[in-house]
């Protein structure tokens, strides 16, 4: 495992800092992080999306449509954002998710990009990823990637905190890569 990694399944931050509040890290592969950050970059002026699923050891990137623009298209007034600062993951997309549910993969993590601002946890992504005061995948993480000017900026991720009642910023490592990781 990648010297990184180490440290941030240990909880700490390099450099010997005390954890992040948000729990456990978020721990990709070279290729899962690559993925996210050309999906987003070649998005760009749109925000990206997407999930990582895993089952067992097996991982899997699934990039998804970001169905903001045909929302707004459809009703301006009830979806007032464009693609261009929000994102809704396409309906045939969220089937093919519910697909490798049943067929016993896990959401893992669920990113997004922000186009041309901060790679932070909004108040709007704090809505969609809730169903009332609980998370709609509680074990899932979140990720954001900052695109300024086209280019990615920086990654962040997030998890749920129950006792906080909220979504706080995580470690985030990148591990050596291994088998049984792809993106579809």
């Amino acid at each position: 495992m990648a010297r990184r990694a180490r440290h941030a399944a240990q909880g700490r931050r390099r450099g010997g800092d005390h954890p992040r509040p948000g729990g456990r890290p978020v721990i990709l592969t070279p290729e899962e992080l690559a993925a996210i950050r050309r999906q987003a970059s070649e998005e760009y002026p749109h925000e990206s999306c997407g999930v990582i699923v895993t089952r067992g050891a097996e991982r899997r990137v699934v990039r998804c449509r970001n169905a903001q623009n045909d929302l707004h298209a459809s009703d301006p007034v009830r979806h007032p954002r464009d693609a261009r600062t929000a994102y809704s993951i396409d309906p045939a997309d969220l089937l093919r998710i519910g697909r490798l549910e049943g067929d016993g993969f896990s959401v893992a993590v669920i990113y997004h990009s922000h186009v041309d601002a901060g790679a932070y946890f909004s108040e709007t992504d704090r809505r969609q990823a809730l169903m009332g005061d609980e998370p709609l995948y509680p074990g899932a993480a979140y990720l954001v990637t900052s695109v300024m000017r086209g280019r990615v900026d920086s990654v962040a991720a997030f998890r749920w905190d129950a006792a906080r009642g909220d979504f706080l910023p995580v470690d985030l490592a990148v591990s050596e890569p291994s088998s049984g990781r792809h993106a579809t």
